[in-house]
């Protein structure tokens, strides 16, 4: 509230507002309202008291619109901001509700490893489930993965076997319980049974190619089915589920212990069972 003449700064400035119709804003330096009666409202204004009346009024009315400007800008920023959407509380809402994986429970379950394949436990820190665009996509990583369990399943008990038994008729010359020495005892004797066997596995795999490229276009065939199913194994529906997940686990299991003889076999030059026994020994 505005007090006496004495206790203003020359630096303050009143505004008064009469009620009389024909009334109009006024600016008094430093003054208070010539009728005591007369009901006013003060605004003060800190400004600058050089210049002339007029300058003085004129800083005054730039100050007001300044003022009235600033007020417009924060009320419009309150209303878009509270009719835009929350976008950072949407993503945290959908991050908790996604369903986390169950090998991995710290981390989300990728959208395409639903568990409708045999051995799908949502395991894909990487992301490659979700590769698209260069020929290489879910189903032929199913397809790979299926291919090398098989493989790698078939060298374990091949290895096991020449081991225990010895090499095959034709392959005498291969007498090393090491398989990688074995292999480059077998290169120098007959290098064109090893050219032989690059041939087919170069046939096979156009043939896997063409089933795969055919049953990815139809989604007729499933990944690694080649319709080979002599026991008639999926007449039993649950009976084949059993088994291939059986597979899958299997293969699994078989790749890393492929890997493990070989790298054994290089770095000791001995067998697998020698191997096995040096480690408890």
């Amino acid at each position: 509230p505005c007090g006496d003449q004495k206790k203003h700064t020359p630096s303050l400035f009143s505004v008064r507002h009469l009620p009389a119709p024909n009334s109009s804003s006024t600016l008094f330096p430093n003054g208070t309202p010539s009728s005591p009666n007369s009901r006013h409202i003060h605004t003060h204004i800190r400004v600058v008291p050089t210049g002339s009346l007029s300058d003085r009024h004129s800083s005054f009315l730039l100050s007001l619109t300044m003022m009235k400007f600033a007020v417009l800008t924060a009320t419009l920023a309150a209303s878009a901001s509270a009719f835009a959407p929350a976008q950072s509380n949407t993503r945290v809402v959908t991050s908790l509700n996604a369903e986390r994986s169950k090998s991995l429970p710290f981390m989300n379950r990728p959208d395409l490893l639903d568990g409708s394949m045999a051995g799908d436990v949502g395991f894909d820190p990487l992301g490659l489930s979700t590769i698209e665009g260069v020929g290489v996509d879910l189903y032929w990583l199913r397809e790979a993965e299926i291919k090398h369990c098989r493989v790698a399943m078939m060298a374990v008990a091949g290895v096991l076997w020449v081991e225990l038994f010895g090499p095959a008729p034709g392959c005498e010359m291969a007498t090393a319980k090491s398989q990688t020495d074995a292999f480059w005892q077998l290169w120098q004797a007959h290098p064109q049974y090893i050219a032989f066997g690059f041939i087919m596995t170069g046939l096979v795999e156009m043939i896997t190619g063409i089933a795969i490229t055919t049953g990815r276009e139809s989604g007729q065939r499933a990944p690694g089915d080649f319709g080979l199913d002599p026991l008639k194994i999926k007449n039993n529906p649950a009976k084949w589920e059993k088994y291939s997940l059986n597979e899958v686990k299997n293969g699994r299991l078989a790749m890393f212990a492929a890997a493990g003889q070989l790298m054994q076999s290089w770095t000791t030059h001995e067998g697998a069972f020698e191997n096995l026994s040096a480690t408890f020994n």
